[in-house]
């Protein structure tokens, strides 16, 4: 039977209503809950492992039919063709298993698994929406509770259509004024991301309000929703309001039903935050929490700049960094600057515009979309030694699939700065 918020006996986050929403009955912080996403997507590095778990549910191995076909979406975005033949194979699993049970697929090219699930309208409000993969968080941002999980529950979910979870307790992060010029969501996450530390926020859910949550697009409020489990959260939730209306009308037509928070609901804690207090800042190798002004950062050599991934790869990122460039007419010599935007859609969008055009006139390298140079398993993977500053969450060691590489995190301006200047933070405000 629904839950319906008037079933509730005091006032609940907005992570406690999502999940009430989901189990069918009130839940609260600390409690388990077996739910049943409205939505699960797998990609090409998570679903062949999912599948072998999943042989292991019926004693004979053989691999059962999904419970809920209609509910899944399968992501080809991590492999491409220089990933190798095993990688490729991979792929041909899930293609396969997709085939045989009419299972939606993503084919490789057509961009990054997360951006294509909200693009494309498979994410919706108050709905349960997990992903095999951590940045599932970024659904959070369309008042969804989106979620990474593991490939063990991506074939729970295949089995039986449910899958359990813990229901987080929340961190309010209130938000206030606005970002001043020059000055990004990512330069918000990574200031939160600082403050907080990589596991500041471990299985809570952080929920954005205030005020200030007005004053961010969709685009913003995404970067920091996808960017919340890089500070340990479960999720990165934000209101409904009318950004959020405006964004979904031209990509579905079907019914959702808008949750939010009570008053007076109980939080673990509160964080205030004045955007227009906020600078570019700049994440140091190699960790995201190892956080910055990116002008105190200045002088120091970078040899690549990436402009892409879950986090970076929207037209407003390209269009925020090549305003950067246009000013300065070139690149620094010796820098080689990457693009790859997160969908076709996007893509075909900055192709109709000219915007890949300048970039390429710049001496840029434009990939096809999806996760590969992010994550190193595909597109272009730093050499041994070189600097990169890129747009994307995740600067650990390996990341890019080097070992060598040194990964500083910064804006889509301050990276574009970078790649005109060859060293972070010179052209930056002090």
């Amino acid at each position: 039977m629904p839950f319906h918020s008037s079933d509730a006996a005091r006032s609940s986050t907005l992570a406690e209503k999502l999940l009430s929403r989901a189990a069918g009955r009130p839940v609260r912080s600390g409690d388990l809950v077996v739910c049943e996403p409205d939505a699960a997507m797998g990609t090409d590095g998570s679903i062949p492992m999912a599948l072998d778990y999943l042989r292991q549910v019926d004693a004979d191995g053989a691999l059962r039919a999904p419970a809920r076909p209609q509910k899944l979406f399968f992501a080809l975005d991590h492999y491409g063709a220089p990933s190798g033949e095993r990688a490729l194979a991979l792929q041909q699993i899930a293609r396969g298993y997709a085939r045989d049970h009419g299972i939606a697929l993503f084919e490789a090219g057509e961009g990054i698994g997360h951006q294509l699930m909200m693009e494309r309208g498979h994410v919706l409000p108050g709905q349960l929406v997990v992903g095999a993969d951590s940045h599932a968080v970024s659904y959070g941002a369309l008042n969804a509770f989106g979620t990474g999980i593991g490939s063990s529950d991506l074939a729970g979910v295949l089995a039986c259509g449910q899958l359990w979870l813990k229901v987080p307790a929340s961190l309010h992060i209130e938000l206030k004024g606005r970002l001043r010029p020059g000055v990004s969501a990512k330069d918000v996450a990574l200031t939160l991301a600082g403050r907080l530390g990589a596991d500041g926020a471990g299985y809570l859910a952080l929920e954005f309000g205030g005020a200030g949550v007005a004053a961010l697009d969709m685009d913003d409020r995404i970067v920091l929703a996808n960017m919340s489990v890089e500070m340990g959260a479960k999720a990165g939730l934000f209101p409904f309001d009318h950004c959020t209306r405006d964004w979904l009308a031209p990509r579905t037509a079907a019914a959702f039903e808008a949750v939010s928070a009570d008053p007076g609901a109980d939080y673990a804690g509160r964080v205030l935050l004045d955007l227009g207090d906020v600078e570019p800042q700049v994440a140091l190798p190699h960790r995201v929490d190892n956080v910055q002004p990116v002008s105190a950062a200045r002088g120091t050599p970078i040899d690549l700049v990436y402009l892409g991934t879950c986090t970076g790869g929207r037209a407003k990122d390209y269009h925020e960094a090549l305003e950067v460039l246009r000013g300065a007419g070139q690149l620094a010599p010796g820098v080689k600057l990457v693009v790859t935007p997160a969908s076709e859609s996007i893509r075909a969008e900055l192709e109709a515009q000219g915007v890949l055009a300048e970039f390429r006139a710049f001496g840029a390298s434009v990939q096809a979309p999806g996760c590969g140079a992010c994550c190193g398993t595909c597109g272009s993977v730093p050499a041994g030694g070189v600097r990169v500053a890129s747009t994307a969450n995740r600067n650990f060691k390996g990341r890019m699939g080097s070992s060598d590489a040194q990964i500083y995190l910064a804006s889509p301006r301050s990276c574009a700065q970078a790649a005109v200047r060859g060293t972070l933070g010179d052209g930056e405000p002090a």
